[in-house]
């Protein structure tokens, strides 16, 4: 294992710390706990609590800051936070207009988080919760009970975070999440691993000649393994699996062409490219595009895309004034 690390035991101190020296401006991180929170607490605004493993960066702390996230928590690379550091976050960004939970769809963050509402909830605490499911690649996989949450949720952080600006009441907030959720889909593809620095070796092995269709972003397994392909042919067969799933035709779409961690942004642009050009085709009008490493999975080389199906209400709120690290409009 070769990476740019101290101990292994103090990768995901360290990168918090780290995250909250470069940005003092937008967040800080909550003494004792492996939370980051805005530098500015909200005061009578709904605030939007998210988080997950590490390893997925700039997800989640990188969109803490005004418009999106109140608060970020961090669990070990690729494992769940645990309730106490939910519930230390809850405490600690919640307002008298109650707080929104964003749950990618794990076994663990599912769990974890509700066991911290229900915490937060016996101390007065109002909260709600969403579930993102966005992966049209696996139902039911190992670590599910239905589809995985993965890119998509970065466009849940971007609406709900702007609709909790403008003041909304918290079932505001959460239907416009749950809106957000309903319309937007992704899957993805690798061509090499990544390495959990704890683990010292890559999570799966492919063959050079090989790509591991439908991956999820912890290097489970996708649908199946096939030769590698021109980047044309494999953005036909991610899009013809998203485009079956909802009828995007006719509609304006928000576009996420999200890396893995290793793809070079030159790669990603090629990919968009063709998106760009088959969405076209289909009569469907690309309102916003949106390329780069948003999700990652640590290093692994891989992309994914996501669409979001958009109406006037999600335009202007995808449009909202956002300040974060990774996020800025």
């Amino acid at each position: 294992m070769k990476k740019f690390i101290n101990q292994v035991e103090n990768v995901e101190q360290e990168m918090l710390e780290g995250i909250a020296k470069a940005h003092p401006g937008h967040l800080k991180r909550l003494p004792g706990y492996d939370v980051l929170v805005r530098a500015e607490k909200k005061t009578d605004k709904v605030a939007l609590v998210s988080g997950g493993g590490s390893g997925h960066e700039p997800a989640h702390g990188g969109f803490v800051g005004k418009g999106m996230l109140d608060a970020a928590v961090a669990g070990a690379v690729f494992t769940s936070p645990t309730p106490d550091q939910i519930e230390a976050a809850i405490r600690e960004v919640a307002t008298p207009a109650g707080v929104l939970l964003i749950i990618k769809n794990y076994t663990g963050d599912v769990m974890n988080f509700e066991m911290a509402a229900e915490m937060a909830a016996m101390d007065g605490i109002p909260c709600a919760q969403v579930i993102t499911n966005d992966d049209v690649a696996v139902q039911d996989s190992l670590y599910t009970t239905g589809r995985r949450g993965v890119a998509g949720t970065i466009f849940v952080h971007k609406i709900a975070g702007a609709r909790a600006e403008q003041g909304a009441s918290l079932e505001e907030v959460q239907a416009v999440a749950e809106k957000v959720i309903a319309n937007v889909r992704t899957m993805g593809a690798a061509i090499t691993p990544c390495t959990v620095p704890a683990a010292g070796k890559p999570g799966f092995e492919l063959p050079e000649d090989e790509m591991e269709v439908g991956i999820g972003i912890h290097g489970e397994p996708g649908t199946h393994r096939e030769k590698l392909a021109p980047a044309d042919a494999i953005v036909d067969h991610l899009l013809e699996k998203i485009l079956a799933d909802i009828d995007y035709s006719g509609s304006e779409v928000a576009v996420l062409i999200n890396g893995s961690g290793a793809t070079p942004l030159m790669e990603l642009y090629i990919i968009n490219n063709h998106v760009a050009d088959v969405l076209a085709a289909r009569g469907i009008r690309v309102y916003k595009t949106l390329v780069g490493n948003y999700m990652t999975s640590i290093e692994m080389a891989g992309f994914s895309i996501s669409l979001l199906r958009l109406d006037e209400e999600l335009k202007a709120l995808l449009d909202a004034p956002a300040d974060t690290p990774a996020y800025k409009s």
